[in-house]
Parts: C-alpha cells; sequence; structure tokens
C-alpha cells in the first residue's frame, strides 16, 4: 500500500516535469521563429531591410550622386554611414564615411570586412544598377545597436544536437523530478504508513498505542488516538462486563439449584405416601415451596425484563398517575409485608397531588427496587427516607443512614449481573435490579444520580420533567 502510494505519486511529479519542459521547448522555438531579436530602433525595421531602404534614397542628377533628403534624415537620426562604389571598387559617393574607411576596395577586401572584420560599424554591401551602371553600396550602421555573428553548420549535426539537448534536458529533469519526488513522497506517505500501522494494531487487539499529533495529519493521528482510548476503554468495560457476567451465571444458578433443591426436596416428602402429615406441616412445606417458586420466577421475570428493556421492545402505557400516591402505596405494601414490617422507612412530599404520565407498572417496579436496595444492603435499624419535592423538575429522593458504598462498589452500581460485596443473604437478587430501575428511568426520559460514603449513608435522587 505505501509504495502503491509512492510510485504513483513519484510518476505525477516525472509526468509533470516532463510536460513543462517539453512547453517550455515548444515556447522557446514558436518565440525564436515569430521574433527578431536584431531591430534597429530607429527604423523599425530589421538591420537588411534598414540597409536595403536606401537603394531607393540613391539618385543620380547631372552625373552625380545624391541621397534624397528622407535618406539623409535616416542617416542622421541612426548615426550610420553609405558608401557607393563603383564596379572597380573605388567609391563615386558618401555620405557620413568615417575618415578611416578605405576609398577603395578589392572584391576579397568587400567579403573579409563584410564576415570578419570589427569596427565600430557593421557593414552590408548592396548592389544596384543606376542609369546602367553598376553599383556596390555599403551602409555602415553602429556596432553598438548591432552585431553580426556569422554562423557555419550542419543541418544533421543541429538536429542531433537539438535531440542531444532535449534527450538530456528530459534525463536530468527526470532523475530531479525522481529525487523531489521520492523525498516528497516519503515526507508524505511516512505518516500514511503510522496510520495504516494504527489500524493494523488496533485490528489485532492491541489499543494501548499513540501517536504524535502534529502536521498536516493532526486531525487525523487525534482521532486515531481518540478511537484507541475509546477501544481501550470499551475493551476494560467489555472483560469486567464478562467477568461479572460469568460470576452472575454462576451465582443465579447456584440461586436457582438452592430452592430447585427445597422445592424438590419438600415434594418428595408429601408424596411420600408412608408419612401422614399435619396440616400444619403441610401449610408450612407448601409455603416453603410457593416462596422458592416464586424466587425463581421473579429472577426469570427480571431476566426477560431486563432484555426487553436492552433490545428496546417495551411499549410504555402511559398514564396520568399521581406520583404521590403511587410512591406512598409502594412504601405501604412493603411495610405490610412480614418480611420488612420492622423496617423504618418515612415519606414526605411537598404537595399532595403530583400528576405525571408515566407506566405506573414499569415505575413501580424501578422504585421498589431502588427502595429494596436500601433494605438489603443494610440493617433493621436503619433509617429509609423517601422523599417527593415538585420544583421545576420532579424529584423523588431516596436516601438512607446506612453503611454506605465503597468507591469500587459505587462505579458499578447500575452495571447488570453486579452484586455489592455487602449484599446480604436475605435477599440476593438476580444483580439486575439496579440496572432494571436506571433502564425505566432514562425510558421515561429521566435521569438518575446517586452519591454515597461509608458509613454516613446513601442517597439517590431520580428527576423527571412535568408534563
Amino acid at each position: 500500500m505505501k509504495w502503491k502510494i509512492t510510485r504513483n505519486f513519484i510518476f505525477t511529479i516525472v509526468f509533470v516535469a516532463i510536460s513543462v519542459v517539453i512547453i517550455n521547448i515548444i515556447s522557446i522555438l514558436y518565440v525564436i521563429s515569430t521574433n527578431s531579436f536584431f531591430k534597429v530602433v530607429d527604423s523599425g525595421n530589421n538591420p537588411e531591410e534598414f540597409a536595403r531602404s536606401f537603394e531607393k534614397d540613391l539618385y543620380e542628377k547631372d552625373g552625380e550622386f545624391k541621397l534624397s533628403k528622407i535618406g539623409a534624415e535616416k542617416l542622421e537620426k541612426s548615426n550610420s554611414w553609405i558608401q557607393v562604389l563603383n564596379d572597380l571598387g573605388e567609391e563615386v559617393y558618401g555620405v557620413n564615411v568615417p575618415k578611416d574607411t578605405p576609398k577603395k576596395y578589392t572584391p576579397f577586401q568587400m567579403v573579409n570586412n563584410y564576415k570578419y572584420i570589427e569596427t565600430k560599424y557593421v557593414n552590408f554591401v548592396l548592389e544596384k544598377h543606376l542609369n546602367k551602371k553598376h553599383l556596390n553600396i555599403i551602409v555602415g550602421i553602429p556596432s553598438r545597436d548591432i552585431s553580426r555573428i556569422i554562423l557555419t553548420y550542419s543541418q544533421n549535426n543541429i538536429k542531433k544536437t537539438l535531440n542531444k539537448v532535449i534527450i538530456i534536458t528530459l534525463v536530468i529533469d527526470s532523475v530531479v523530478a525522481l529525487g523531489v519526488g521520492y523525498l516528497f513522497s516519503r515526507k508524505l506517505t511516512k505518516p500514511i504508513s503510522s496510520v495504516l500501522w494504527s489500524i493494523e494494531t488496533m485490528a489485532n487487539g492491541n489499543y494501548s498505542l499513540y501517536l504524535k499529533d502534529r502536521g498536516i495529519y493532526e486531525e487525523v493521528f487525534k482521532n486515531i488516538n481518540m478511537l484507541a482510548d475509546t477501544l481501550r476503554v470499551n475493551e476494560v468495560e467489555r472483560k469486567e462486563n464478562e467477568e461479572l457476567r460469568e460470576e452472575w451465571l454462576a451465582n443465579i444458578t447456584h440461586d436457582i439449584k438452592t430452592p430447585l433443591a427445597s422445592i424438590q426436596g419438600y415434594a418428595e416428602i408429601i408424596n411420600d405416601k408412608d408419612y401422614e402429615f399435619e396440616e400444619d406441616e403441610i401449610q408450612e412445606y407448601t409455603e416453603i415451596i410457593y416462596n422458592k417458586s416464586k424466587y425463581i420466577k421473579d429472577l426469570v421475570d427480571d431476566l426477560n425484563l431486563s432484555t426487553r428493556l436492552k433490545n428496546n421492545t417495551i411499549v410504555l402505557d402511559k398514564k396520568k398517575i399521581n406520583l404521590v400516591s403511587l410512591v406512598r402505596n409502594i412504601i405501604i405494601d412493603i411495610l405490610n409485608d412480614n418480611r420488612y414490617k420492622n423496617r423504618n422507612i418515612e415519606f414526605e412530599s411537598n404537595e399532595d397531588l403530583i400528576e405525571v404520565y408515566i407506566d405506573s407498572i414499569l415505575f413501580r417496579r424501578a422504585i421498589t427496587n431502588l427502595i429494596f436496595n436500601s433494605i438489603v444492603h443494610n440493617s433493621e435499624g436503619t433509617l429509609i427516607s423517601v422523599e417527593i419535592v415538585k420544583k421545576d423538575n420532579i424529584e423523588i429522593i431516596i436516601k438512607d443512614n446506612g453503611i454506605g458504598i465503597s468507591k469500587s462498589d459505587l462505579k458499578h452500581i447500575f452495571k447488570k449481573y453486579y452484586r455489592g460485596t455487602n449484599t446480604g443473604e436475605m435477599h440476593k437478587g438476580s444483580g439486575l435490579g439496579m440496572a432494571i430501575s436506571k433502564e425505566i428511568i432514562e425510558i421515561h426520559k429521566g435521569k438518575i444520580y446517586v452519591s454515597s460514603e461509608i458509613g454516613i449513608g446513601t442517597k439517590i435522587i431520580i428527576e423527571i420533567k412535568q408534563n
């Protein structure tokens, strides 16, 4: 994956570099082919055309050669000079001719001066026939404005040289592009390699990684670190829940086996035809069987309700209910149970009528579980108070002055399958009661908070919105 990204990036760099070179070469050739760099500022034409323009400016009058007014002005303006030679190479007419200029030329001198001799002027040689006279015209233009280069070349050599230049340029640019592309690709793909490594590491179940969040991929690294932290926390919670579930399964199996053994034992005794039972004995045994079977039924009901809450398959049957009456009746029912008749439970409300739309059966289950939590984990002398306060929202406060809950237990109190370390033998329960209560309150759009201190007691606050 890393080399694929690198390869594609390098190919892109090379392609761009080659394209730029080709475009540059085409542009240079176009500029050369469409422009002349040898221009005389004064004439607006190239030097050859400027020199040839004097052919029409030269004329003969009364046996003497003359230069037109326009021609004279052009010479004056360009600081140039003109020399007219007859067919013997002798000067017959001149304008602005420098003093050191020869008055007579041999054919060799004409060619040599034109091609090789460097002076203050660049000479252009013209030929003109005037009145049946053959004339040679030399036009001298200052060399500060122009210069002449004589090239002797072979077309084949030029083609070969151009091909070599193009090939060498392409090779050099390609090498440079490859080097630069490789360096840039390394810089770009190195962070991607870290990303791929981190993903592979997390896929293998290792979430204890950290990437330095800097550079152009800073946000990516931050998100990966956050993901690793989340997965690490989830993994810890998953293992804790798995341990709790396994422990819960072992406990619940024991809790079911124990009453089942009692039910089976007492049923066998009652079924013994060789033994005559007193009526009070039969009453005692059947009551035990009933209580044990009810205990098993409650466990199964908790499991069923917990599963339905988890899967969101419960449809709330909301009705307008007087919350004060509902909570008061829950407390009365608990105190009417012989097992809890000696418990000290107080109830208070700042209003007698507080109407809410709730599923009364489920809400009763939640409040009952929370009150039983205080009963189960504390002695008979513990004071349990239940208070309803109507403010902006409605609060149900359940608190006790019991032994309290340790910090280690408090953070697990709403986890499924969790049983506190101080659970008594009187009512072990399913380990689902607190979790069920929390889920019931939350599906009613409510919130629940728990605070506790060892030796001081526990306080539970349920907050629900007014309808």
